[in-house]
């Protein structure tokens, strides 16, 4: 299958889970946390939008152990940055409709969540197809070490996904499972 199609695929499985209420697991995030040895604690997360997996309650939890938060911005010419956010903060809705911090001061996170439509077993992943977390993590990787954490369903799992020489692999995905 091509991306569009798993995308497609994926994309409705997503909304006709959307009642089931399942929630990430957290405890699978930190193990990974504390594995890679974080010592700069800024999250790069994302407000959930079209049924994406719901990252929230992990950033508050975050938030709570001293972690600076902080949401992507759509730039201009595709780009993206990330802003520092508190769970408590106001958002403001950009012109895709996702809510967006008002915050004008950019952060560069070390750890980032990372929104998807459908992963495979070798962490590759289909987005919405506009690129712009490639961009942001090839980007920034060049001047510091990032650790992408994706955030899933395990229903979103697919056998294997068509990869280019634009697509950057994961280092983790988390879903509501165990392990």
């Amino acid at each position: 299958m091509i991306k569009s199609q798993i995308r497609k695929k994926i994309l409705q499985i997503r909304k006709q889970n959307n009642s089931r209420n399942l929630e990430i697991n957290f405890k699978n995030i930190l193990k990974i946390l504390k594995k890679e040895k974080i010592t700069e604690k800024i999250v790069g997360g994302y407000y959930p939008y079209n049924y994406e997996a719901n990252g929230i309650k992990i950033l508050e939890k975050l938030e709570k152990q001293n972690f600076l938060i902080t949401l992507p911005k759509i730039r201009k010419n595709s780009q993206m940055d990330f802003f520092h956010w508190s769970t408590n903060d106001p958002l403001s809705i950009n012109q895709y409709g996702i809510p967006e911090p008002i915050s004008n001061k950019i952060r560069y996170p070390n750890i980032l969540l990372v929104p998807l439509v459908a992963f495979d077993e070798h962490l590759n992943r289909v987005g919405y197809g506009g690129g712009f977390y490639d961009r942001y993590i090839k980007k920034n990787k060049k001047n510091k070490k990032i650790i992408t954490i994706g955030l899933a369903y395990s229903f979103q799992k697919v056998n294997k996904i068509p990869i280019n020489k634009y697509d950057i692999k994961l280092d983790f995905i988390v879903t509501e499972k165990k392990n």
